[in-house]
């Protein structure tokens, strides 16, 4: 693993997808601040659009997440990226991503949290990481090898991700130009972000690895919380 950090059936029941909802919002209000309401011209916006599609978000609340993000409704949205770091149980690094428009909200959440770990200062655990580009993508109908796909878009590798998709990482200066070249030879692009990848993942099983993903859960259920990066194997 050692990347981001997904709950597993994270869309199953209505709390869960309400929680799934709130933070496929809240990634479509700052694509929309960031780079403008048009999906055509603003590429983060369009994937966000895409995944929310995808968790069947319906088009009345999508649309309105677009507005807000663009000042148009109710005022234009004001999310910052916080970053906390710290451990998991079994000392297993953590690196949590949250968007908020309230850090004095964000903050104690997080820390009662990590009762269960250790929350530390910035850069307790990035060290341990590295910042990477990565883009989700389909193959072509024609199935293009994806190791050549790779090369010829300038990722550094490429690996297996869901439903027969492909990762391919990057620098991270070079996550747009890659996502644009797979688009160019016919991949489907479903998401481009800038990630953490640990360097020294932790091998864990049993009740152990159960105590971590227990843990984890807890903390991806936070609205605040939008992405989690973990060093386990």
């Amino acid at each position: 693993m050692g990347a981001q950090w997904k709950q597993k059936g994270r869309e199953q029941g209505a709390d869960a997808k309400g929680r799934l909802f709130t933070k496929l919002a809240k990634e479509i209000m700052v694509a929309a601040r960031s780079g403008g309401p048009d999906p055509v011209m603003n590429s983060r916006l369009r994937l966000a659009v895409e995944q929310a599609k995808r968790a069947s978000m319906n088009k009345e609340t999508l649309e309105r997440a677009i507005k807000k993000g663009a000042g148009v409704l109710d005022g234009q949205a004001q999310h910052e990226t916080v970053i906390y770091e710290g451990f998991a149980p079994h000392q297993v690094p953590v690196i949590v991503e949250c968007l908020t428009d309230n850090k004095n909200r964000t903050a104690p959440n997080i820390r009662l949290l990590f009762k269960k770990g250790q929350l530390g200062a910035g850069g307790a655990v990035s060290w341990d990481f590295d910042r990477c580009g990565a883009v989700e993508a389909a193959p072509p109908p024609n199935a293009e090898d994806a190791e050549e796909a790779a090369i010829e878009a300038g990722a550094q590798e490429v690996e297996p991700a869901e439903d027969g998709s492909f990762r391919f990482i990057s620098e991270p200066g070079d996550l747009d130009s890659v996502s644009k070249a797979l688009a160019a030879r016919g991949w489907s692009v479903t998401s481009a972000n800038l990630i953490w990848i640990a360097k020294n993942p932790v091998q864990l099983e049993g009740a152990a690895r159960a105590e971590v993903e227990s843990f984890l859960a807890a903390l991806d259920e936070d609205d605040d919380v939008q992405h989690l990066y973990v060093g386990l194997a």
